[in-house]
């Protein structure tokens, strides 16, 4: 057996690794495989605590061949779920054997390229989706408002974090509801921006809309969803006026995690009548006494 120089121990051992099984999501594509599934070796105490790249190792003056190669597959994880296609199927069913209702509407964008270059259809519902909201709102026998949330579920830039975490993280905050609130049927939604559930929960005439999305991708983070609540929803909402979830994924935001605070936005939201900037979790809770001046 061939000693290996000095240069060559800072290498990990190929003959050492184990085979990462192959890994595909429900799109079929697989460099979408999470980023735990080939896990960077650990060579600082900080990869314990972080999975950003920090203290990489080196061959020289160079980053070591598996850092580059790392980077490269990160990247083509962030490029193929920006470009995956939600499974709308697979998410409608698993609606069902919830027994919850659901809708299946598009936004303006009639291609993903059209949703990438022109951020404005994907905040605009098709003629088609508007209709088929406008029916169901005229059918409701509930008088005005209608609902007192309509959930909107949406592909954004990773539909793969909606594939995946969606449907447990409703399994996670509904129970917590009070029983009396009155849910509109889930709208699924592709080729959607955050803005999307603002003309939904209008038609709807909803107290509250709340859309579940897929966040632009991070070299770390192919699969991370965001939670975004708007009171009063309707066309010209500003980001000030929202609510924000981030993060929620296994090796981020854990679903039980981000349900419980859900559920605080949602309770609060409907009881101060307001979402946004004017609404944080420090606002439900009784101010501290200050502490005594530092003695220095």
């Amino acid at each position: 057996m061939t000693e290996r120089t000095p240069e060559e121990k800072r290498l990990p051992d190929p003959a050492a690794a184990p085979e990462s099984p192959a890994a595909t999501s429900s799109t079929g594509t697989l460099a979408c495989a999470p980023s735990f599934t080939t896990p960077r070796p650990r060579h600082s105490p900080l990869n314990t605590y972080t999975s950003a790249r920090v203290s990489l190792q080196q061959a020289g003056h160079s980053l070591a061949t598996a850092e580059v190669l790392q980077l490269q597959l990160a990247a083509a994880q962030a490029r193929d779920a920006v470009h995956a296609s939600l499974d709308v199927q697979q998410l409608t069913q698993g609606l069902q054997q919830r027994n919850l209702p659901a809708l299946v509407l598009a936004s303006a964008a009639k291609t993903r390229a059209d949703y990438l270059r022109n951020p404005t259809l994907g905040r605009t519902l098709s003629n088609q989706a508007e209709t088929t909201l406008r029916n169901l709102s005229a059918e409701s026998p509930n008088a005005s408002p209608s609902y007192d949330l309509a959930v909107v579920t949406a592909d954004g830039l990773s539909a793969l974090a909606v594939d995946r975490h969606a449907l447990p993280l409703l399994d996670a905050v509904l129970p917590l509801l009070d029983p009396t609130w009155r849910i509109a049927p889930i709208c699924i939604v592709e080729q959607a921006r955050v803005a999307i559930a603002d003309p939904i929960g209008e038609i709807l005439n909803a107290h509250l809309s709340v859309i579940l999305i897929g966040e632009r991708p991070g070299l770390s983070s192919p699969d991370s969803l965001g939670v975004y609540i708007t009171w009063h929803p309707r066309p010209g909402r500003t980001d000030a006026e929202r609510n924000c979830i981030s993060n929620i994924r296994p090796e981020g935001l854990s679903c039980a995690e981000a349900a419980r605070l859900l559920h605080f936005y949602l309770t609060e939201s409907r009881r101060q009548q307001q979402s946004g900037t004017l609404l944080k979790p420090a606002s439900a809770t009784p101010p501290q006494p200050p502490l005594p001046p530092c003695k220095l």
